[in-house]
This record gives structure tokens, sequence and C-alpha cells, in this order.
């Protein structure tokens, strides 16, 4: 293997291009809740939309990038599955700005964001009656904002049934953009926001914020995890290490290992020191990243009409198998995570792993119920029992079951 001087940027190859190609010309899709429309629209489109907006509210940015599991997908050799897009949007707020510009600076992206929404909604509905404060309720999954000394930024992540959820994130400053190497990658996407034409021919930059891009795209290669300061990382990375080893990855590391655990699990418990926020991040986790879904539809949700047609019974054997190879690799998580915290933890009183472990144990056996008792889909005389879903009322701190 060549050495390559230790850099954190490069050019995509051409294979990578065609990749970046694929991800930017994609569908994706924004679910609405209730009767509201699902938006449809290529990336590259959202894009520029979302960009133009921003210039309108006088917010430009500096720079648009890709991130997140897209941005791995398009730097790997292999193919795999990725469920998060994320786009990064760097934007300017100046040191001497008082608290209140910078509210200002936050609300005038909202703007832009919604904006983006209602023009993307199809054509045909009168969607400019709709004001924002319905857009929110309807379009967006989650929103965060993050004002301190080292982390200015706001974040929108638009609903997808899914699991594909798009994620809009406007950096002023970010203490922390990446947990392991292998998902450090962000691409510059300027180049071809305006002239997308030819685009495997542009030059087009990659950079790992974990450091040297070429370490990170070989432990992307050979499936290692490394990372840096895992103690600063929100939860420590300790759901996504787990999640990472299922999937065939190692330590780069091994006899670093049992220290890097023991961090990670410091940290999570600091982040989540109640078994409630800890089994709300649990369940969160799981549904955001083991989405179960067959030629695009997914079977976790049942439509309304508790009638199976012809192609649902055609599909009902893949599905089930599908199903059963999610809620495994479900399993296999959770049993790895209690391993982990069962032999790691050191921060905790031996009651509060107890109860840490007890609550890993029953999500465990509420799923492996799940998993043996798949949807009958080639009867459609029965009406297929229900998943059990979960919702997390507004100021709660428990997730209470519904059917």
């Amino acid at each position: 293997m060549p050495h390559h001087r230790e850099t954190r940027t490069t050019l995509l190859t051409k294979s990578q291009m065609k990749r970046l190609d694929a991800v930017l010309e994609e569908r994706v899709e924004i679910h609405g809740r209730g009767n509201f429309p699902t938006i449809s629209t290529k990336l590259i489109d959202l894009i520029r939309c979302l960009r133009q907006y921003m210039d309108e509210v006088q917010v430009p940015a500096r720079n648009v990038r890709l991130n997140g599991g897209a941005a791995s997908f398009v730097a790997s050799r292999d193919d795999f599955s990725y469920a998060d897009l994320d786009l990064i949007f760097p934007i300017e707020i100046a040191e001497n700005s008082t608290e209140n510009a910078a509210i200002l600076i936050f609300d005038a992206i909202r703007n832009a964001v919604f904006m983006t929404i209602r023009e993307l909604m199809p054509g045909n509905i009168g969607k400019e009656k709709f004001d924002f404060e319905t857009l929110k309720d309807v379009y967006i999954g989650k929103m965060i904002k993050v004002s301190a000394d080292n982390d200015t930024w706001s974040l929108f992540s638009l609903n997808n049934e899914y699991g594909r959820c798009i994620e809009l994130k406007f950096v002023n400053k970010m203490r922390r953009q990446f947990e392991f190497s292998v998902d450090s990658f962000q691409i510059h996407l300027d180049s071809l926001i305006d002239d997308f034409d030819g685009c495997e021919q542009k030059k087009v930059t990659i950079e790992s914020v974990y450091g040297d891009v070429h370490q990170a795209m070989s432990h992307l290669h050979d499936r290692l995890i490394d990372t840096v300061k895992p103690e600063e990382i929100r939860g420590g990375g300790l759901l996504k290490y787990c999640h990472l080893i299922i999937r065939g990855y190692k330590a780069a590391k091994p006899w670093n290992l049992r220290k890097l655990e023991r961090y990670m699990c410091s940290r999570f418990f600091i982040d989540f020191p109640d078994v409630a926020s800890q089994e709300n991040k649990l369940r969160n986790y799981l549904d955001s990243h083991f989405g179960t879904s067959f030629n695009g539809v997914s079977y976790d949700q049942w439509s309304s009409s508790g009638s199976d047609t012809d192609s649902e019974a055609s599909t009902s054997q893949a599905t089930s198998s599908s199903n059963l190879a999610t809620g495994q690799a479900k399993y296999d998580f959770l049993m790895l995570l209690y391993r982990v915290i069962d032999e790691s933890t050191v921060c905790l009183m031996a009651h509060e792993r107890h109860m840490t472990l007890s609550m890993i144990d029953r999500v465990a056996f509420q799923l492996s119920m799940q998993c043996h008792t798949p949807p009958n889909f080639a009867n459609a005389s029965s009406t297929p029992p229900r998943t059990t879903l979960f919702y997390l009322p507004p100021d709660a701190t428990a997730w209470i079951p519904v059917i």
C-alpha cells in the first residue's frame, strides 16, 4: 500500500463520484403525519431549494457538506445500506454577536427550512395556506438548537417512516462532529450544486474530521473501529460502537479496547443518568437504525384498511425473513450492549447497573416476543397482529405503549 502524507482532505475517485452522483440523484421522501402528503424530491433539488431560501433570509451557507452514513457509503468500496442522510450547512455568527442576534439568525434558518418544505410539497394542494407551526408538527421528526461557548448549531430531522431521515445541521461551531473514524467523512458539494451535469468529471473534496482521511478510509474498508477522546462524544458512542461490532467491525487497537469501553460507558451514564432516559435513547436508536422495509414498503406499520392485497401476500415470505433478520440484529445488538455495560461499567453503584441491565433484558425479551409472532401476510381473512408502538408524550420521562 503506497504511503500517503497525512492529510485531512483528498479528492474523490471516479468510482466514488459515481456513488455520489447516485446519492444526490436519489429521490428522498419526507412523510407527512395524518393525511398530509408525502414530499418526494431528489436530494440535490432539496439542497438547491434550501440554499436559495437561506440566501433569501440573509443567512447564506458558507458551503454545503454531505455527512453521516451517506458520506461513508460514497467513500466505501463496499455496498451497504445507510439510514441517515446528513447535510451540514456551515453558517457565520460574528464572535461579538449578542445572544439576541444569534436567536434571530436561527429563527431565520428555521423560516428557510419551512419555506423549503412548503415549496417541495406537491403543487396541487394549496400549500400556501399552511403555516410554519403546522409544517413543523407534520414534517419534522425532531428539532434541536444548541447555544454554548463551543457549540452553536441547530438541527432539523425531516420525518421518514422507514428510518431514512434527512438531517439538516446548521453549524456555526460544533465541538464534536463525529463518533468514530468511519463516520467522520464530510463531502464538499459546492462545485456540484449549481451545475450538476457531468458530475463524475468534476473535482470534489472529501474530508475526515477524525484526522487523516486515508487512515479513516482504510478503517472503513477494513471495518475497523477507532476514535479520539471518546469521553467527548455525547452518549460516549456506546450504542454506535455496539452496532458496528454486530455488523462485523473490529477494534483498530485491540489492546486499548477495555479502556475505550470504560470511557464510553462512563460518558453514556453521565448523559443518560436514569433508566427512563436510557430506555428512551435505546428505543430511539433501535427505531432509527434498524428499520424494517421490503421493496421500500415498511411492514412495521399497518395500513388502516386492515386487509391485505395480493402483492402484500406475495411478499410475505421475503418480508417475514427480512423481519426475522432485523429482529435478530436488534437482539444481537442488545445482548452485546448488555455484555459491554456489565463488564466495563466502573462508574455506577451495583444496584444502578443492575437496573440498567434489567431494562436491556426486558427490551430484548419484548423484541424476541415480537420476532417470533411474525405477521401472517398470506392469510387475507385474518387481521394481522399490530406491533407494539411506543411514544413519548411532551415533558414525560417514560415511553407509553400504544396499540
